[in-house]
């Protein structure tokens, strides 16, 4: 990583402690999975939201070992099977995920379709563990809205095959009057962008536990 790049992550950590989020720097996804490790217990129920940097990092995998009580919607049979594993999260002891984009001054950006991660992300879950490339980090919210539209709802929408504008395009069709905060426009019955969560301030200190990797990870 180049010394502009370490600056950037410098200042989102401090930001990041300063929003009363734990705030962590892992050199490779290796060191990565040993922290996610330690930052569960045995026995604890885990869950997490569609990922693929942690695909990527293999941290799905630890969740596999036996070691947890892995609510695993890829088992499931169903979308009732899927729903019920997607309440259940509410009650889990962890919760893992990444984040469209994380500011220099500390907050995390998600927007979802589904919403089952955003919604964890911000009740019910005991402890939440957000594993991000530095790729992710921007220097604002609207720098972050830009991101999402530019880079990761187009790449998420080819990875899932949805049928809408950004996935044709490779960019939000509101980026073609405005860059409004809402994806406006888009009327896909497939589309992602459906709710947007900022998350600043906390006010259960540490329950929120950000792992920056110094590797480009997901979307």
């Amino acid at each position: 990583m180049s010394q502009i790049n370490m600056q950037s992550v410098n200042k989102t950590l401090d930001s990041l402690r300063k929003n009363n989020m734990e705030a962590y720097f892992c050199e490779n996804s290796e060191k990565a999975k040993e922290l996610v490790k330690s930052l569960m217990k045995k026995g604890d129920t885990v869950s997490h939201g569609g990922s693929v940097t942690l695909a990527q990092t293999g941290i799905t995998e630890i969740l596999k070992n036996g070691d947890y009580n892995y609510l695993d919607r890829s088992a499931a049979n169903s979308r009732e099977e899927i729903e019920e594993i997607y309440r259940k999260t509410f009650s889990a002891d962890v919760f893992l995920t990444s984040a469209n984009a994380i500011t220099e001054n500390g907050e995390l950006y998600n927007v979802d379709g589904n919403s089952n991660r955003v919604a964890a992300i911000l009740y019910g879950p005991e402890s939440v563990i957000v594993v991000a490339g530095y790729n992710k980090i921007v220097p604002d919210i609207n720098a972050a809205i830009k991101r999402v539209k530019e880079t990761a709802a187009p790449l998420n929408t080819k990875r899932l095959n949805c049928d809408t504008y950004c996935a044709k395009e490779n960019k939000c069709v509101s980026l073609n009057n405005d860059n409004s905060f809402i994806c406006d426009g888009c009327h896909s019955e497939q589309r992602i962008c459906c709710n947007y969560v900022i998350s600043a301030q906390q006010r259960k200190k540490n329950r929120i536990k950000v792992i920056i990797v110094g590797e480009e990870l997901g979307y």
